[in-house]
């Protein structure tokens, strides 16, 4: 029990931001009570990214080591990135129709975010069309990395190089956690914890049943 203690944590700081999230006093703002989508939306982002930096480093461990068990953890690890994805862009959708009157924009951030899950959505296809083992590894390992660079210029870089944006809002600023509200920061903050605790309890859940797969397969 003592070293599965992160996944009672995940359980705890998840229950308390669905609860409290729910009934805490938001700011008037132009986006008004969508705005506890917070917690939800950017928690599940937090989630994906931390998942997709985690099958980054695997992905390079695996080309130092060609450790199997190295690859395994990679994918999974963008599995779950994906799955955290698309459940973010989901949110968002719901958050934007309630905004800006309709599910999707054309904006830079928002078009940024699905070209990079559609480039890892190739890399799942990519692993899928290769039969041998080693081959499917090592060519996925050496895409995962130019993914998540690619990741990184769809979604962090090339938005801001465009110009403005009306994420989150039009004629609002960056929602950025120290210019929340106090009463909306203790929520915010435990939420990021939460996702991220939770991705990591999926992934392995995942690996393990990956593993027994393989070894059924054997």
């Amino acid at each position: 029990m003592a070293k599965n203690w992160w996944k009672y944590l995940s359980g705890i700081l998840l229950l308390y931001a669905i609860i409290v999230g729910f009934i805490v006093g938001v700011p008037d703002t132009m986006i008004q009570e969508t705005m506890r989508n917070l917690f939800f939306h950017v928690g599940m982002w937090f989630g994906m990214f931390s998942m997709l930096i985690t099958g980054f480093v695997y992905s390079l461990r695996y080309l130092r080591k060609f450790d199997e068990r190295e690859d395994i953890m990679a994918v999974e690890s963008v599995n779950v990135g994906l799955m955290f994805g698309f459940l973010g862009i989901f949110t968002g959708m719901i958050w934007a129709n309630f905004t800006w009157g309709s599910p999707w924009v054309k904006d830079p951030k928002l078009n940024g975010a699905a070209v990079g899950l559609f480039i890892y959505l190739a890399y799942m296809i990519l692993r899928g069309s290769i039969d041998d083992v080693h081959k499917r590894a090592k060519v996925g390992a050496v895409y995962n990395i130019f993914a998540f660079i690619l990741w990184i210029v769809f979604v962090l870089i090339l938005p801001r190089l465009a110009g403005e944006s009306i994420h989150p809002g039009k004629d609002s600023p960056p929602i950025l956690p120290m210019h929340l509200e106090p009463s909306m920061r203790i929520v915010f903050y435990p939420a990021m914890i939460g996702w991220i605790l939770l991705g990591f309890w999926i992934r392995n859940i995942r690996v393990r049943i990956r593993r027994i797969q393989l070894k059924l397969e054997d």
